[in-house]
């Protein structure tokens, strides 16, 4: 399958590497085709390079709106708990697979706009740990959010909170 990946996507990554070599400029109609290909690729999953990276986008936009969503519970003079144990439970679904949503060729090099960083491909084993590490982070999360007690829930959260953090620090743009 890897060498199925690499035939696909190498030779429109090779061109828009060649084209950039030669002086090619960065918005050139051949560059852009380039990138589009790229982009087009077939991955094993049977999605395209930029279906990975929009539904890797999303997935991630709604782990960070449930987030938002317990921050300002947490700092409201009187949270609502219910909108706590929703968002808390919507974590752990949102990030279901989260370890299968990098694959090979899903990066900047495919000209699909991501703030992944190539650091992920080149540290996965890292990468894969914290990945794990959010993931039971956000389970707990969800499962202290469900007792209902604010203090506890407050921790949690801020541990969930760090272990973002910390793949953030190393494998994401800075925002």
């Amino acid at each position: 399958m890897k060498m199925l990946r690499v035939k696909i996507v190498a030779p429109a990554i090779a061109t828009m590497m060649l084209l950039s070599a030669c002086g090619g400029s960065g918005g050139s109609e051949a560059e852009s085709e380039a990138a589009s290909e790229a982009a087009s690729a077939q991955l094993p999953n049977g999605m395209t390079i930029k279906e990975q990276i929009e539904a890797r986008q999303g997935q991630l936009e709604k782990v960070g709106d449930a987030f938002k969503a317990i921050s300002d519970q947490l700092k409201a003079s009187s949270p609502d708990i219910a909108i706590i144990q929703e968002a808390a439970a919507a974590v752990p679904e949102a990030t279901e697979g989260m370890a299968d949503w990098w694959p090979e060729g899903s990066g900047p090099e495919s000209g699909v706009e991501t703030d992944a960083l190539p650091a992920i491909w080149e540290n996965m084993a890292d990468f894969q740990e914290k990945v794990g590490n959010m993931q039971e982070a956000a389970a707990n999360l969800n499962t202290v959010a469900q007792g209902a007690d604010m203090a506890a829930i407050g921790e949690a959260f801020k541990a969930t909170g760090g272990t973002c953090k910390a793949c953030h620090d190393d494998y994401r743009l800075d925002d």
